[in-house]
């Protein structure tokens, strides 16, 4: 039996950039309106609202096949100095309630309310009333997931979106966790899905049946991760004072591979995730880091920055392959690819004036 020593809830807000254009612009609101995509050729999505998604529109979707799918999609620039300010409103919502706040994003945040503010024994009803309130003072929804652990209560936010919450009780979690595909385990992206698919492990508990010793031989560090999560162990505090200082993918192969055409495949599939989820998180970054991992477990990082902010996958994918042409892959097997996005502007900057660039 798991013992209880905290209460943890994460607010993910629904559509955020999508849905203050609808907030602001009411004959918008029940249509599809996409953020970003619409303005040069090489635009791609940033996010866009639920009706668009129906479509089969995605963030980090090229802006010319959004407009194909959707043909009648209201296309809006982004407004990145308008999000920051409505997410700092919702931030100083959090704080009425706990200040063990931590934000990961302009739209989600975990919160530690095991002690709060209103003295409320009930997550529930704590992150009930939050929600109840974001929606009185911005007209914005917001889906929580409450849990006795960070990555359980990630895991709940995501499943009753839009404006849902979802309660994962201890006694819960682990019939949950095993029936769980591992895509949507909270920490392992679409490549590294990909290879434990392919080594037969879809659900949690498959996953459950290697030994700690096992997946941190095949996978390294992240192995440890993968042992403790499918069994809903996440001791990591909920820390106020935590800030991104990178986003980045990696991916561990069952057979090392030598093939260029292979290896240049994973990096994009790679930059494509970690261009998704800097969207997700409403960041950019200057600095492009690939890290590649021989057949004798030796390691090399290359790191390229510049002065330009960039979350495109095509940007991120030529830098990596900048840096391959750096490394001995293809004359060497590799066992280990990864694609790092650093070195963020910080919130004040995003919120400040911006350097137009002219396409000359």
């Amino acid at each position: 039996m798991i013992e209880v020593k905290r209460k943890i809830i994460h607010i993910d807000m629904d559509a955020f950039y999508a849905s203050i254009e609808q907030r602001d612009h009411p004959e918008w609101r029940g249509k599809p309106v996409i953020v970003g995509g619409g303005f040069h050729k090489r635009g791609v999505v940033s996010t866009c609202s639920y009706e668009a998604r129906r479509y089969g529109v995605r963030s980090a979707m090229p802006g010319s096949t959004a407009r194909r799918l959707c043909p009648d999609g209201i296309f809006v620039p982004v407004d990145m100095p308008k999000y920051v300010k409505v997410s700092r409103q919702i931030q100083g919502i959090f704080h009425e309630f706990t200040d063990l706040v931590e934000p990961m994003s302009l739209d989600e945040a975990y919160l530690d309310v095991t002690a709060n503010k209103i003295n409320c024994p009930s997550a529930t009803i704590v992150a009930e009333t939050i929600r109840r309130k974001i929606k009185d003072e911005t007209a914005l929804t917001a889906s929580a997931g409450v849990s006795y652990n960070k990555f359980l209560a990630k895991i709940a936010s995501d499943m009753r979106k839009p404006d849902g919450m979802t309660v994962i009780l201890p006694e819960q979690a682990q019939a949950l966790l095993d029936e769980l595909p591992v895509g949507k385990f909270f920490g392992i992206g679409k490549v590294t899905a990909e290879t434990l698919n392919r080594i037969g492990i879809r659900y949690g508990r498959d996953l459950k049946r290697f030994t700690l010793d096992e997946l941190v031989a095949r996978f390294g560090k992240p192995g440890r991760w993968y042992y403790n999560i499918v069994r809903g162990i996440d001791n990591s505090p909920v820390d106020p004072d935590w800030q991104r200082k990178s986003l980045g993918r990696e991916t561990t192969f069952e057979d090392d591979i030598g093939d260029l055409h292979e290896i240049r495949k994973v990096i994009y599939e790679l930059s494509d995730d970690v261009s998704k989820h800097l969207r997700r998180c409403g960041l950019e970054g200057r600095t492009v880091t690939l890290k590649v991992r021989y057949d004798d477990f030796s390691t090399v990082t290359r790191s390229q920055s510049f002065s330009r902010l960039t979350k495109e996958t095509g940007i991120i994918y030529n830098i990596a392959l900048e840096l391959l042409s750096k490394t001995a892959a293809g004359e060497r097997k590799v066992r280990l690819l990864g694609v790092t996005v650093s070195n963020f502007p910080s919130p004040e900057e995003l919120a400040g004036p911006i350097q137009l660039e002219f396409p000359f």
